[in-house]
């Protein structure tokens, strides 16, 4: 048993897994089988290293329509006719060797996965993570991925409405793109990728079929950086007007008898999307190659299959109303061919140049195989969370300073500005104007607030604890803008998973979840798992991005972060105000600039950050707040200067703290800062106490200057101009 071990390692299987697929056959594959198998057994496409734990994810609620991982997106009922449909994916590895083709194609897929299902997309949003600045390398790719974002979002006519960007050493050379998008669904039907029977027939629509992206799943995405930094030919290379069109076009098929179902085609493209829609389907599958337009006539069957050229979608008609989908969108300047029909056979058979070159069962290339992890604690693991008391000497205003001007907690303001987010009209509140974007549904007063989030480096401390940090701060960010959350969606970014330190944090993180989403009744609905994020042999910080979508029934409720009158309370809500143990430090922004290392654990009460959501809703309900505002990154002296800035008023702040640095800019506390009119201080007091949260008063909005005790003074006009860095200062 002889097989070229450079094959196995370009298409990222294992000589074990190449053993198995003999056993499944009964006979060596071809090279074009073991491309399938490659492509479909990959950790991209098959989830080797986490499907059994995803499964224990909560994915139900009274408004879930649609089953995890069942789509091509997760679907809620909106009420009123109206249903969201929402993702989050990956595009890490194609972004570290081409970053603008990259964050383009990334784009470019996640608004496919939204419109395959029938919904109008109407915003997107990312999640990013690049290494220092100050190095070249990473402030290429910094550029080049905000540029792919900008340029292929905002010619789709799809608003760029928020999103969250860290800086971290472990994210040198391997960035994490994560693009999230939402869509609509009014008065149209939910599409499926599935064939209903026998005879249902497969178009191809859209761009032709090009040698681009040939192992970008199996490949890029399957492996470390350091093993695919050469393979530029497996980033993808998008055009975003032809997906305009392509979009317009798949959305008004839709409505058109006949059709059966629509899937895009992602990673792995032909393999990927046929296969499994047959599996889905519980049918056989006829490819006919010869039927597949191609920009180059000298393509193997095995790189038509493997090919990853972006702007392509796959119909799925009755056959006797096929010829009217292919008239359609040829008048929209749209390629469209049948390529294959559906049977009954279970098998996958492929046609090119009039010959039979394949015919293997559905199942067997479609059931990767699935590993349990170790969950055994590193060694290093326990070592980090030993808690290192602070020595930094600095004092108060300058350590409060360093934080406003951290690329962490400054304005990212000339990053988000190249993005259109007011395209549609529909955007009521921006990217960092409050803790979550707003946008109406044109249906009476109805909105929905939507996020992306994650702080790492408490992952990285523990990823347990950390993940769910994760789901809090994004259902803490939803109830702050006065939205009721729904729904999330995550995007897990890890390490090499063949690791056994890596096998660790993704079990962890993904029980984190689990137990967060438990508490806090909110299913998880779709999502995408990233791993061999390494670059150097450096994993990068668990990762486990999550998106979050809320309800609003009267927008005109809405809460930003912004302070708004002078004399206004100023309120802490949430975990005990008055803590001021030195463990609040762990894993926090004051840990990393002004002490040796990152090290604690962080802690989170989920029951008590429930209660502060319910608090939150209700006190929403009964109008009694003018601004709310997490605290998160920077920890209360961070939040409040925020909220300072983005109201353009100042405020005067009393708190009788003994540990000022960890009171002030500790972060492991479930906290939002609100400021309120002084006849509600009571109201607010006594719906504090029947929700069993703390409450505490600690001064008032005034105008003009930031005064905290007696530690921090500075004008609102000194905040902004350390907030809102030059473009040359973002590092």
């Amino acid at each position: 048993m002889t097989i070229d071990k450079s094959l196995l390692k370009e298409i990222a299987l294992s000589f074990s897994e190449y053993e198995k697929i003999i056993e499944l056959l009964g006979r060596k594959p071809t090279t074009l089988e073991l491309g399938l198998f490659g492509a479909l057994w990959s950790e991209h496409c098959g989830y080797k290293h986490t499907k059994l734990l995803l499964k224990t994810l909560p994915n139900k609620s009274s408004r879930v329509i649609s089953n995890l991982g069942s789509e091509n997106a997760g679907v809620i009922d909106l009420g009123n006719g109206l249903k969201a449909v929402m993702k989050v994916e990956s595009h890490n590895h194609p972004s570290a060797i081409e970053p603008k083709e990259g964050a383009a194609t990334g784009v470019g897929g996640i608004v496919r996965d939204i419109f395959a299902m029938g919904a109008f997309p109407i915003a997107l949003l990312n999640s990013l993570r690049f290494g220092p600045l100050d190095e070249p390398r990473n402030r290429y790719l910094f550029d080049g991925v905000i540029e792919g974002i900008s340029s292929y979002g905002n010619c789709l006519g799809i608003p760029d409405i928020g999103g969250e960007i860290e800086f971290e050493d472990c994210y040198s050379k391997n960035p994490l793109v994560n693009a999230m998008c939402v869509g609509i669904v009014r008065d149209s039907p939910l599409m499926s990728a599935k064939a209903e029977k026998e005879g249902n027939v497969l178009i191809l629509v859209g761009a032709e079929t090009g040698k681009d992206g040939i192992h970008g799943a199996s490949g890029l995405a399957s492996q470390s950086i350091e093993e695919s930094s050469s393979a530029r030919s497996a980033v993808q290379v998008g055009n975003p007007f032809l997906e305009k069109v392509l979009l317009e076009a798949c959305l008004i098929s839709v409505k058109m008898k006949g059709i059966v179902g629509m899937q895009d085609l992602g990673a792995a493209g032909l393999t990927s999307s046929v296969i499994e829609v047959a599996y889905k389907s519980n049918l056989g599958v006829n490819i006919n190659l010869d039927k597949v337009h191609l920009k180059e006539e000298d393509m193997t069957a095995y790189e038509i299959m493997l090919s990853e050229s972006q702007e392509r979608m796959l119909i799925i008609s009755e056959e006797k109303h096929a010829k009217k989908f292919i008239d359609f969108f040829n008048t929209r300047d749209l390629t469209a061919s049948i390529i294959g029909h559906f049977n009954n056979s279970k098998n996958v058979t492929i046609m090119h140049k009039n010959q039979q070159i394949l015919k293997t069962p559905v199942k067997i290339l479609t059931e990767a195989p699935s590993y349990e992890l170790n969950e055994v604690k590193p060694s290093w693991i326990e070592e980090v969370q030993e808690y290192k008391s602070p020595s930094s000497t600095k004092n108060l205003q300058d350590i409060f300073e360093g934080l406003l001007n951290s690329p962490n907690i400054a304005s990212k303001k000339e990053i988000f500005q190249q993005y259109d987010h007011q395209v549609q009209l529909n955007t009521i509140v921006g990217p960092g104007k409050a803790d979550a974007a707003i946008l109406r549904l044109k249906k009476n007063k109805e909105a929905i607030a939507l996020t992306i989030d994650c702080d790492s480096k408490k992952c990285f401390l523990d990823p347990e604890v950390g993940a769910a940090m994760a789901v809090a701060e994004s259902c803490r960010n939803i109830v702050c803008t006065g939205a009721t959350p729904l729904a999330l969606t995550d995007g897990l970014n890890l390490g090499n998973p063949e690791k056994i330190d890596v096998q660790y944090q993704i079990s962890k993180t993904i029980k984190g979840i689990k137990l967060a989403c438990d508490t806090l009744g909110i299913p998880i609905i779709s999502g995408n798992v990233s791993l061999y994020n390494e670059a150097d042999e450096k994993p990068i910080y668990p990762t486990p991005t999550i998106g979050a979508i809320g309800f609003i029934d009267n927008y005109d409720n809405a809460l930003t972060s912004g302070f708004k009158n002078e004399g206004d309370h100023i309120i802490i809500l949430g975990s005990d105000p008055l803590d001021d143990s030195d463990e609040l430090l762990s894993g926090s922004e004051y840990q990393k600039l002004f002490e040796p290392n990152l090290s604690g654990m962080p802690k989170l009460d989920l029951n008590l950050e429930k209660s502060l959501h319910l608090l939150m809703i209700e006190m929403t309900k009964k109008r009694l707040l003018q601004s709310a505002h997490d605290c998160s990154t920077g920890g209360i002296a961070i939040a409040i200067a925020e909220s300072c800035i983005l109201g353009s008023k100042g405020a005067e702040i009393k708190i009788g703290f003994q540990n000022k640095k960890a009171a002030l800019f500790g972060e492991n506390r479930s906290a939002i800062i609100i400021s309120c009119y002084s006849s509600n201080v009571e109201s607010i007091s006594l719906t504090c106490k029947e929700y069993n949260v703390g409450f505490l008063n600690v001064g008032t909005v005034q105008k003009g200057t930031l005064e905290i005790n007696e530690d921090i003074k500075i004008t609102v006009e000194k905040l902004k101009s350390i907030f809102y860095p030059k473009p040359e200062k973002i590092n």
